[in-house]
């Protein structure tokens, strides 16, 4: 497994003829890596236009497949060096490219991909783009109607305003009135929607009078990736399919006293009719049986009295007393030099800039350190660790150093 030289796609397009012209395909930045019985063949031609292209040769069957490729396609570069890991995806690293996309995986075995491919019935790889540090999960807050789930959110964004941040939602609804497409919701076409949530993109949606509404993982990531953490407020059944989704969240679910106090709430709000209240009941009774019992929330809080159920809440959330002060900050790219050499010792990626007058001495080295990956397609790989160092360091000793 690793890196092979680029020779080996010139001599497995020897050994198949390429009537299909995939040769054509894949003049310069390219490389190879095999896992198992594939070799994955990554990569295009040298016009950064155009997305990196990938292909399957199945030893096991002597036969090319082109696979579904899932996620944004990466554009070509100046060249690229690709690692596996773990068997169930491959580590790209892109040269002289921009800090924020130097750093990418192709999934080809992980739990998305599986469920992708029975969805399918056919080969499926996925893009995920590779981010450096943690970050903290998403927050799901679910619970019937006038359980107070608004009030709730809206003390918490008071209290912390630059610690948390709603995702923008998508519809293929016409605008209202003033709103703007990016900003009150995510404006698209029905097809486009469609596509997407097929391919996995969406963590939640439902058709509401004919048009569809949804919460992307691309929504959620933006979010994430302006150093705050998202919070969701969706009914039971959309906390449902975030559960069984890829996206790793907190679910919260809010429970009212009794069904009395409900009721008390949703009258005293004067907003809704006679028959809507009704409605809001009945499907309050459906909801809190599923919250209680379904497994689908990680907490159940119970908001008989709003200042003790918001206390209980920041506990869950880590942000009660002292902690309240800290701050996710925003991930940083990774400034990788244009030319280097890429190796790999256990959970280490080596990355070797020297030059060849420091080859006697001590060479420049970037570690990327992917023992502890998160999350991954359809939405970011968080937990990239990176840090400088030399081939004299001790967490180095034994490595075959890159050529």
């Amino acid at each position: 497994m690793g890196e092979a030289p680029a020779f080996i796609v010139d001599d497995l397009q020897n050994q198949i003829g390429f009537e299909n012209g995939f040769g054509s395909k894949f003049k310069g930045c390219k490389t190879t890596t095999t896992i198992g019985d594939k070799t994955y063949v990554i990569g295009g031609n040298d016009e950064s236009t155009l997305p990196v292209e990938v292909r399957i040769f199945d030893k096991a069957t002597g036969n090319w497949v082109t696979p579904i490729v899932l996620g944004s396609k990466p554009n070509s570069c100046k060249g690229l060096s690709a690692i596996s890991l773990n068997d169930d995806r491959i580590l790209i690293v892109k040269k002289g490219s921009a800090p924020d996309d130097c750093i990418l995986f192709l999934e080809v075995d992980t739990w998305f991909v599986r469920e992708q491919k029975k969805i399918r019935g056919t080969e499926v790889v996925a893009w995920s783009k590779g981010v450096r540090g943690d970050a903290e999960k998403p927050v799901v807050i679910s619970g019937p109607s006038g359980v107070g789930k608004g009030t709730l959110i809206s003390m918490l964004m008071k209290e912390f305003p630059s610690m948390f941040g709603f995702s923008v939602s998508h519809t293929t609804r016409a605008p209202r009135g003033m709103e703007k497409d990016g900003v009150h919701y995510h404006f698209t076409q029905q097809s486009i929607m469609e596509k997407e949530i097929k391919d996995g993109k969406f963590v939640e949606y439902a058709s509401v009078h004919g048009n569809l509404y949804g919460t992307s993982i691309e929504a959620v990531e933006v979010v994430t990736d302006a150093g705050k953490r998202c919070i969701l407020d969706i009914d039971v059944q959309g906390a449902r399919s975030v559960s069984a989704s890829s996206l790793e969240a907190i679910l919260i679910f809010i429970c009212p006293p009794s069904m009395e106090e409900l009721e008390t709430r949703l009258r005293s709000r004067r907003t809704e009719t006679e028959e809507q209240i009704l409605k809001r009941l009945q499907n309050a009774e459906v909801e809190m049986e599923q919250g209680k019992s379904s497994g689908i929330f990680d907490h159940i809080l119970y908001n008989d009295n709003l200042d003790d159920c918001y206390e209980s809440l920041k506990k869950l959330l880590g942000i009660d007393g002292a902690a309240a002060a800290t701050q996710i900050s925003a991930p940083q790219g990774i400034d990788l030099p244009a030319d280097h050499s890429v190796s790999k010792m256990d959970n280490k990626i080596i990355i070797n800039y020297g030059t060849p007058e420091l080859e006697k001495t001590s060479k420049s080295l970037i570690v990327l350190d992917v023992s502890s990956l998160k999350g991954g397609a359809p939405g970011r790989t968080r937990g990239l660790d990176v840090y400088a160092t030399d081939s004299f360091s001790d967490d180095l000793n034994g490595i075959n150093q890159p050529s």
